[in-house]
């Protein structure tokens, strides 16, 4: 079965932070990964639907991490309100995997839509917000890097 390419990069995904970027391209193969895990439909892929599940969790928490620690860099307003987007979004991730090895009704291709769908909706909209943000206060000399107390 040749592979089939579900979501690729695009530059207008771009934020203009090229190591979160980078970050995003790897998160964009490794749904395709999971993606084409679905596709295989017997028990190896099942096997390699959960290796590629657990690669994504431990590298969106990386990832997630990153950001994180970026925004708390630059003293971002908005810092809370992304971080929680992180905390859910980890959240409904781990709740798939649990369904996963539980047995539960779980349908993959389902979820790996909705990977793609909240990767895509989250840089367009909320990283690109900090991005914003950051490229704001370099040009104006503002940008505060300095530890919080």
């Amino acid at each position: 079965m040749a592979e089939e390419v579900f979501v690729s990069w695009e530059d207008r995904y771009a934020i203009g932070i090229q190591l979160v970027d980078e970050q995003h391209q790897e998160l964009l193969k490794l749904t395709n990964s999971l993606y084409e895990a679905c596709r295989q439909g017997d028990e190896k892929a099942r096997e390699h639907f959960k290796d590629a599940i657990r690669t994504l969790v431990d590298y969106v928490k990386f990832h997630f991490t990153t950001e994180e620690q970026i925004m708390e860099r630059i003293n971002y307003p908005e810092f809370g309100i992304h971080k929680r987007e992180h905390e859910a979004f980890v959240k409904k991730v781990l709740d798939g995997v649990k369904d996963f090895e539980s047995g539960k009704t779980f349908v993959p291709n389902t979820f790996v839509r909705f990977l793609r769908e909240w990767v895509l909706s989250h840089i367009a909209m909320s990283d690109k917000k900090y991005a914003d943000y950051l490229l704001k206060c370099k040009k104006e000399g503002t940008l505060n890097t300095g530890g919080k107390s």
